[in-house]
């Protein structure tokens, strides 16, 4: 699926700091925790909490954010709709991992079990 240009820059752009308060108010209105949206987020990147607090305190971009990011090598197996886009289908390197995030906040959210959420071949 193409996303167009000025979608993949708004991507590109957008800052972690800038979303992560509304990953987090979306998992605990749900009943989740700070912990696990933790979890999830160093389970696609590799960034330990503490990494994740200084992305957030020096505003980095997504771009950057995924620059600095170790992928898990099962992120592949994120599959599905998020957002009107299926995310597979992305062509776009840098929007499709960010979809990723949001997909794995979106099922933590919705209740689906940790083991689930953090796929394994």
């Amino acid at each position: 699926m193409t996303t167009s240009e000025k979608h993949d820059e708004r991507m590109a752009t957008m800052t972690f700091a800038s979303v992560y308060p509304h990953y987090l108010k979306k998992v605990e209105r749900k009943g989740r925790t700070k912990e696990e949206l933790n979890q999830v987020i160093e389970w696609l990147t590799d960034f330990d909490e503490r990494k994740q607090q200084e992305l957030i305190e020096k505003k980095a971009s997504f771009e950057t954010f995924f620059q600095e990011a170790r992928l898990n090598q099962h992120a592949h197996l994120i599959t599905g709709m998020i957002c009107g886009y299926r995310i597979e289908d992305i062509e776009n390197p840098l929007t499709q991992k960010v979809r990723y995030l949001d997909k794995l906040v979106d099922e933590l959210a919705k209740g689906r079990k940790m083991e689930k959420i953090l796929r394994k071949a």
